[in-house]
């Protein structure tokens, strides 16, 4: 990735969560964290990774929700961030998280089993 996608990468992923949290009034998304986001190389299309942190609020739930507020977070995105075109957003849920901790718990058994 080039590095001005990058800047707008992280550039994107802080006006986002800041949006989340004070202009998205929908519920499902309360507990949703900003990741990481990833942008083209054109700055066309950007992939927003979040992670929900509350199980009550299901996974599939909160994308429904983001997906509902994404003409929002977008035309919110283009007026905080200087460009020629706003990129196109998706959002996924960021399996990192859980693969740490999945990795995490087999290196505790592997542990307490020497």
């Amino acid at each position: 990735m080039a590095m001005r996608a990058n800047r707008v990468a992280e550039q994107m992923k802080k006006e986002i969560a800041d949006i989340l949290k004070r202009k998205v009034k929908d519920p499902r998304v309360e507990f949703v964290t900003v990741t990481d986001v990833e942008v083209t190389g054109d700055l066309q299309q950007a992939t927003v990774y979040v992670t929900v942190l509350e199980q009550q609020v299901k996974q599939e739930e909160a994308l429904k929700g983001l997906d509902k507020a994404k003409g929002i977070i977008r035309s919110e995105v283009g007026t905080r961030i200087r460009l020629r075109k706003t990129p196109e957003l998706s959002f996924q849920i960021d399996e990192s998280i859980a693969y740490g901790n999945h990795i995490d718990d087999l290196l505790r058994q592997l542990k307490s089993n020497n």
